[in-house]
This record gives C-alpha cells, sequence and structure tokens, in this order.
C-alpha cells in the first residue's frame, strides 16, 4: 500500500454521489480529513478483524470486499467501482467483519469513521444516503439468495458476466464488449456460488459457441461477442 498525504478539495468531493447533496461547509470540513492512497493488485486495504476507523471509496479501479468462514472457505459479498463506498457500517461492530482487497491497481479515499458519524448525526440528507446504501447492498444479498435457489450455475455465472459488462466493458465496434474484470475462475466462483470447475466449464462452453473470447494465458479479459445472445 502507497499511502500519501493528498488531501481532496471540495469540488472533488461533488463528483461522489455519496456527497454531492451536501454544503459547502460539510464538504470543507471532510476534505480536510480525507486521505488519498494508492493500492496494487491483490493489496489489503483492510483485513477482517481489524478495528474500524475509516471509511472508504474507490476513485479509480476496483475493490472486492468479503469474509473468511474458514480454511479454504471464502465468500465474496460484493465488488466495488468506481465513486462508490466500502467499509460504510461504522455502526455495528467496532471491528471488521469482512476484508477489502484491490483488484487491481487502485486510488482510493479514506475519510475516518468518526467524522462520517457526525456528519450521520447531523445531516439527515446524508443519513438517507448512507442507508440507502445499506440497503441495497442487502437487497443485492438477498437477490444473490434468490439467484442461488432459484437460478443454475450457468445462468449465475452468464449474469455475473452482463452485469460486469455493463459496469466496466468498453464497447468495441457495434456488438462487441471487451470485459477485463481481473479475477480467478475461484473467485468468480465464490462471487457466484458455484465451484472453479464449474466456472471454467461455462466459460469454455460459451467460448465453444463464439458468443465469447478469451486466451487460456488471459482469461481474465473477455471478449463478449453480442452481450444480447448471452
Amino acid at each position: 500500500m502507497n499511502n500519501s498525504n493528498v488531501q481532496m478539495s471540495s469540488e472533488e468531493l461533488k463528483k461522489i454521489p455519496l456527497f454531492n447533496g451536501l454544503s459547502e461547509e460539510d464538504l470543507l470540513h471532510l476534505a480536510g480529513s480525507s486521505t488519498v492512497f494508492e493500492v496494487g493488485k491483490a493489496d489489503k486495504i483492510y483485513d477482517q478483524g481489524q478495528s474500524i476507523e475509516f471509511i472508504y471509496f474507490v476513485l479509480q479501479g476496483c475493490v472486492k470486499v468479503g469474509a473468511v468462514a474458514g480454511p479454504e472457505k471464502v465468500i465474496i459479498k460484493s465488488l466495488i467501482y468506481e465513486n462508490e463506498v466500502f467499509g460504510e457500517n461504522v455502526f455495528t461492530s467496532t471491528k471488521r467483519s469482512e476484508f477489502a482487497e484491490a483488484l487491481k491497481s487502485c486510488t482510493i479515499l479514506r475519510i475516518p469513521a468518526a467524522k462520517v458519524q457526525d456528519l450521520i448525526y447531523s445531516s439527515g440528507f446524508f443519513a438517507n444516503a448512507v442507508t440507502s446504501v445499506i440497503i441495497g447492498r442487502i437487497k443485492k444479498l438477498d437477490e444473490r439468495m434468490e439467484a442461488f435457489v432459484f437460478k443454475t450455475a450457468k445462468s449465475r455465472i452468464v449474469d455475473f458476466l452482463k452485469f460486469s459488462a455493463l459496469q466496466k466493458g468498453t464497447k468495441i465496434g457495434f456488438d462487441e464488449m471487451l470485459l477485463n474484470h481481473g479475477m480467478s475462475h475461484k473467485e468468480i466462483a465464490y462471487l457466484t456460488d458455484t465451484s472453479r470447475q464449474t466456472v471454467a466449464r461455462v466459460l469454455t462452453e460459451l467460448k465453444n459457441l463464439n458468443i465469447i473470447h478469451f486466451s487460456s494465458r488471459m482469461s481474465h479479459k473477455i471478449l463478449i461477442r453480442n452481450l444480447a445472445a448471452l
């Protein structure tokens, strides 16, 4: 982790959806206590069991949030993209119940949890915004549980490809989309509640059908021939 003393301006903070309705006074207060730092691929931003000191925002890159449930048992809860918050649940515990790790090189903003708590108590707008984020995360977990019960493993993997492509894919030509998800088959399996072998099999099937294309040496980069055909 490469820390720096760089701070964000209030104008830069306004670009983050969670902050764009705050007063200039609140923005200046947050900007004065913010820190921007860089992390490399696979670097831990915080670990399970650590004290909660900051909340974080992805300014550039992608972060995975998950929990270790036992030996060789990891649950990937969510992927966090640009301008999204993570580590935001600062009220239920003083210790982290999850870890956060960079999927690739990232630029991260951190703000002291105490500053965020003060703002939640003083600003009804901000309290509602944070509550909406938490409710949204719970809803996504509910949808994931329903998908596990009602959808096949293949459907869950295809849904992962579609969602990732819409979030971070790069359109090429008329129909094609290039997706650099940066995840191993094992990590996709954790996120889709399947197995590494199932992920490999489904991706190979889609490749053989010419719906997607990838090389064995760079399987984290997938060319989706036609998103609608997935």
